[in-house]
């Protein structure tokens, strides 16, 4: 998912602000024309706003998406597609509470200084002075703002993130002593990755708005029902479109970078393992068996 790959800045950018654009005013007309304002009206870091807020949660993020997924694939037992997907699912629930403060910081600090090269006034200085202040105006629910969408969106999202890893994988056949397995890995994660956004990506929209709403002093929206609401009956269903070219631009490269790396770093590390083992005594039998997370590289 997104949050696996936030630190592609730029690209971020450009879904955050076309995102929570107003209807009646327009700033951008799509992606590339967005991508273009920023770079001249706030210059190349303009592209950079709120890159400190992902930097600071991705490793802690990755760390928890892929442990505890890994260990409620143990728990469960059995490689099959509903584990993977009940796997990821649980995942995706339990990073959520570092994931919404996080993506709270990274939307105020984009949204900040909004076609300024040089902000006049800047409200934050950077992604934790900007949870900081919002604690203490709004206190704990302040910095949670958007925690139930988050959860909706990233509790299903990551469930077909690695059940859409897994098919592929097994469907592309990439078996260890392939020479295009890595080829495969970075297609199946790839895809992987743009098929969680597009199943999730109306969720995102209103998590969004709902995480820009108050900045100037205004709430528009009472409520999630209410963002739903409002955002239909101003701009119709495509509301739950804006933004996401720029975000499956992103989406391929970032995810396939990521699953591939993760991978083969977990078969390099149970090859490693294994050569230690073999310098055990073992039980007759044990070198007949071979688990089918050895024997299957898209097991995480």
């Amino acid at each position: 998912m997104g949050n696996l790959g936030e630190t592609l800045g730029n690209v971020s950018l450009s879904q955050v602000r076309l995102q929570v654009q107003s209807v009646d005013r327009p700033l951008y007309r799509g992606t590339y024309h967005c991508f273009q304002s920023i770079v001249r009206q706030e210059s190349m870091t303009g592209l950079y706003k709120g890159i400190g807020s992902p930097m600071m949660g991705l490793t802690f993020i990755n760390a928890i998406v892929f442990g505890v997924q890994g260990n409620a694939m143990r728990r469960l037992g059995h490689d099959t597609p509903l584990n993977q997907f009940l796997a990821g699912a649980s995942a995706g629930a339990l990073q959520s509470v570092i994931c919404c403060p996080m993506e709270l910081a990274k939307t105020r600090m984009q949204l900040q200084g909004l076609g300024e090269r040089k902000s006049k006034q800047k409200l934050y200085k950077n992604s934790l002075d900007c949870l900081v202040r919002i604690y203490r105006k709004e206190g704990f629910r302040g910095i949670n703002r958007g925690m139930v969408t988050t959860l909706v969106r990233e509790t299903p999202g990551f469930g077909i993130y690695f059940l859409t890893y897994d098919v592929l994988t097994r469907s592309l056949g990439c078996e260890p002593d392939d020479p295009y397995m890595i080829l495969k890995l970075l297609f199946a994660g790839g895809m992987s990755g743009i098929t969680s956004w597009i199943s999730t990506y109306p969720v995102d929209v209103i998590k969004s708005r709902l995480q820009a709403d108050g900045v100037g002093g205004h709430n528009k929206y009472s409520g999630i029902a209410d963002c739903v609401r409002q955002s239909l009956k101003r701009e119709g269903w495509r509301v739950f479109t804006h933004g996401l070219t720029s975000t499956l631009l992103r989406a391929f490269p970032v995810n396939a970078t990521t699953f591939a790396t993760v991978t083969l770093f977990l078969m390099y590390m149970r090859d490693d393992e294994g050569a230690v083992n073999d310098c055990e005594p073992q039980p007759a039998h044990s070198s007949l068996t071979v688990s089918p997370q050895q024997a299957q590289p898209s097991s995480l």
